[in-house]
Order: C-alpha cells, then structure tokens, then sequence
C-alpha cells in the first residue's frame, strides 16, 4: 500500500512526515529548508511509493487563513505544477506547532533540545498526518 506524505511547509524550514505502508502510523522524517523541498520532494517521490501528500492550511481561531497562508499557496501552486498527478489534501495546521513544543516537554527532551526549531517543524507534520490518519479511520 503506498504511504502518506505531510508537508509543514514555513518561510525558513519545511517539516516533513510519513506513514508506514500500511497507513496507520505517522513519523517524522525529517526537516529540510524551504527552498530545497520541491528537490527533496523529487529525490524522495522516485524511491517511495507515495499516495497522497497533506500540505497544511494555517488558520486563526476565527478560521480565517493567517499571513503565513501566501507563502504556502505558492509552494502548493509550484507542488501541484512540479507533480500534477499527486493528489494534494490541504489539512488544518491550527496548533500543530503547540502540540510539537508540548510533546517534546511531556517527552522529557531539555530545553536546549526543545530550542531545536527543525525538530518542532518535524513533529508538527508528524501530528498533522497522525491527526489526518485518526479522523480516516473514524
């Protein structure tokens, strides 16, 4: 079965995450610079059978798309012109980097650790695609 892909794309780093091949569990694989994802993306698309990619949609609390949202609908608009038969799902991200920062706490991870902005990128795609594959299986 071929795997599902999160993308939190952001102006400086882009957290990735991916499923296993049977879709049930999220893990983060790693945490690249903006400017290098369609590449990676590319490399990474040629190796793994991928199904789908989630690309999040920040939102403020009243639902409206926040600043941010620009930036990510030109890198969904060069995404879907670069792999046009990839279906792309755009999730809601509210909180993801929140709920990162909380579980490297509850983790136990130090604080120098817990500074490390590539890791809370990492997690907050990984949260996203485990909250993606929860509400499927409902």
């Amino acid at each position: 079965m071929p795997r599902i892909l999160a993308i939190d794309y952001g102006q400086k780093r882009t957290g990735i995450a991916i499923t296993d091949e049977l879709q049930i569990i999220a893990s983060g694989l790693t945490t690249i610079p903006s400017e290098t994802a369609i590449s990676f993306l590319t490399d990474y698309f040629k190796k793994e059978n991928v199904a789908k990619v989630l690309i999040g949609e920040p939102r403020q609390m009243n639902n409206e798309l926040s600043q941010s949202a620009e930036i990510i609908a030109v890198f969904v608009e060069k995404f879907k012109q670069t792999f046009p038969e990839m279906p792309v799902v755009r999730v809601d991200e509210r909180f993801t980097s929140k709920l990162a920062f909380q579980s490297m706490i509850d983790g136990g991870l130090k604080k120098k650790q817990r500074q490390n902005k590539a890791l809370i990128d990492e997690i907050a795609a990984t949260i996203m695609l485990q909250d993606y594959l929860t509400r499927k299986m409902i």
